[in-house]
C-alpha cells in the first residue's frame, strides 16, 4: 500500500498558498493596514509588489498577514534565535574537593577558586573526602564545610546543606 501524499511540514509561519483561512487582515510592506480581504486577492497583491503574503498572527480573528520576503524573514528569525542562544548563560556545577585536615594555605587556595566560580555565576559543589580513620571524625569535615558556608555567605547561599554520602560529605552553594 502506498502512503497518501501529505503536505510538506512548514517550519515557521504559513505563507502564500499555505494560509488556510479564507479572509485575512492585510498589512502592506510599509506597515499600513489595508483592511480585511480574501486571501487569494491578498496573495495576488503581494505578488504584484514582488513579495509573499506571510501570516504574522494566526490566532487573531481574522488572522493578520503581512507583505514580506519569506526568505529574508526566515533568515532574520534564524539570526535572532542564534544570537539569543549565544547570549544564554548555562549554569554549571563546579566541584571543589577537600579533606577534613586541610591546611590553612590549601584552604585559602581552594576558597579563591570557590569565589571565582561563584563570581562566574556557577554553582559550587564542595566535597569533603574521608579516608580510613577520618570517618570517625565527621565533625571535623562538618566544621570545614560550615567555615566555607560562613565565608561565602555574602556572595552565595547554601543550596544543599552538608550531608554524608558514603565516604564523602557534600554541600552545594549557589550565587545570590
Amino acid at each position: 500500500m502506498r502512503r497518501p501524499l501529505a503536505p510538506p511540514q512548514l517550519s515557521g509561519p504559513r505563507y502564500n498558498e499555505f494560509i488556510q483561512s479564507q479572509k485575512v487582515r492585510v498589512i502592506d510592506e510599509n506597515g499600513e493596514n489595508l483592511g480585511v480581504m480574501y486571501t487569494r486577492e491578498a496573495i495576488e497583491q503581494a505578488a504584484g509588489v514582488g513579495l509573499d503574503l506571510v501570516e504574522i498572527s494566526p490566532n487573531a480573528d481574522p488572522p493578520v498577514a503581512k507583505f514580506l520576503d519569506i526568505g529574508r524573514f526566515k533568515y532574520e528569525a534564524q539570526k535572532k534565535a542564534n544570537e539569543q542562544r549565544k547570549r544564554q548563560k548555562t549554569q554549571e556545577i563546579k566541584e571543589i574537593k577537600m579533606r577534613p585536615n586541610i591546611d590553612d594555605h590549601d584552604y585559602e587556595t581552594k576558597m579563591k577558586k570557590v569565589v571565582e566560580f561563584l563570581g562566574d555565576g556557577d554553582k559550587v559543589k564542595v566535597t569533603m573526602r574521608f579516608r580510613g580513620r577520618e570517618m570517625a571524625h565527621g565533625q571535623l569535615g562538618m566544621a570545614v564545610l560550615q567555615r566555607v558556608a560562613a565565608e561565602t555567605a555574602e556572595i552565595a547561599k547554601v543550596e544543599a546543606h552538608p550531608r554524608m554520602e558514603g565516604r564523602q560529605m557534600l554541600m552545594v552553594i549557589s550565587p545570590k
